[in-house]
């Protein structure tokens, strides 16, 4: 195991703001998780945990140990007639596993294509696009006790997922360190190309014959025509949540504003935050090294030598506006640190 000293993490966070990390330690094995763990107990120092560091804006140097998960591996749990369980080692490239998947026949993931980040991130977030979340896919994780380094079991229903939500960001949060995840996948696809403008990217593309690659490359195609690539332009993807409304208050602003976008659930009417942002003007404003990106006003980017604090400024003026101007208040999905 390689002990690292003040290491930079620009290249570990798609943001690319620079940044120290007092010690840092990639993991491969759960063993190497206790034993960075025992590291920062015996150096007295908080440990923070980093995964492909897409979902995460980095605001001053971390005085921590800094453990980079790294455990690979994609095993076949269990197979029916219907059904296949596949463990997932919390390193994996989240992508990469999704093409894993499609290129097996496994459905389920195919909506979530091109999603930035590692397998391990994805239950803490309840990763979502295009209709799909996690949960639906989700069996179990296996997780880390910081405190005891015993492996706990999460099922389904422990995890208390909601939308962008898990019990890993409350109850649990910053007391285990997933290290596999389990999914149940389908040998059965059951498209879901109603959301967003799958159906008209599919016909764009030419694809006559609906199979998960090519609802997979309709989804590649939409999020590479509307979301910057980190490798040429510092951003975290969507930094802010869609806001759920009461149907009283969205009937009150479509009397505003007649084109305003809604979509019905369980709790009230979710509003796309992108549509709210570009209407209050904000869409393609450049603050220095910093902006809201020209096509896609949900991404705040850093064009190069930005800073993790001015994007916080950024995003507590833009919800500041929001709520002034519709009234609606706006949650980040990126974590501040």
């Amino acid at each position: 195991m390689n002990i690292q000293e003040n290491i930079s993490l620009r290249e570990f966070n798609t943001f690319g703001f620079d940044k120290k990390a007092r010690f840092f330690i990639e993991v491969h094995t759960n063993e190497e998780v206790n034993k960075a763990l025992e590291f920062a107990k015996d150096v007295d120092l908080p440990v923070f945990i980093l995964g492909g560091g897409s979902n995460i804006l980095l605001t001053q140097d971390l005085h921590a140990v800094v453990i980079k998960m790294n455990i690979q591996g994609l095993e076949l749990i269990q197979e029916n007639g219907e059904a296949i369980l596949v463990k997932v080692g919390a390193g994996v490239s989240w992508h990469e596993f999704v093409l894993k998947a499609i290129k097996n026949g496994w459905a389920g993931v195919e909506n979530l294509s091109l999603i930035p980040g590692t397998v391990g991130a994805s239950p803490m977030q309840n990763i979502g696009a295009y209709g799909v979340e996690i949960e639906e896919v989700f069996h179990s994780l296996e997780a880390i006790d910081r405190a005891s380094g015993t492996i706990s079991l999460f099922d389904h229903p422990q995890c208390m997922f909601g939308y962008r939500d898990s019990i890993f960001k409350h109850a649990a949060k910053d007391k285990y360190i997933i290290t596999y995840v389990s999914f149940r996948l389908y040998k059965t696809p059951k498209f879901n190309i109603s959301y967003g403008a799958i159906t008209d990217t599919l016909k764009k593309l030419n694809q006559k014959d609906l199979t998960l690659k090519a609802v997979s490359d309709a989804v590649i195609h939409i999020r590479q025509s509307k979301l910057p690539d980190p490798k040429l332009i510092g951003n975290a993807g969507s930094f802010f949540k869609n806001p759920t409304i009461p149907a009283e208050q969205f009937k009150e602003l479509q009397s505003q504003y007649p084109h305003m976008p809604g979509y019905e659930n369980e709790a009230g009417i979710k509003v796309p935050a992108a549509w709210l942002i570009e209407q209050a003007g904000w869409k393609g404003k450049r603050f220095g090294e910093i902006g809201v990106h020209e096509y896609q006003p949900l991404v705040l980017v850093n064009y190069g030598q930005g800073d993790g604090q001015e994007i916080v400024k950024l995003s507590k003026d833009i919800q500041a506006d929001i709520l002034k101007k519709f009234g609606i208040t706006l949650h980040p999905e990126v974590n501040f640190i």
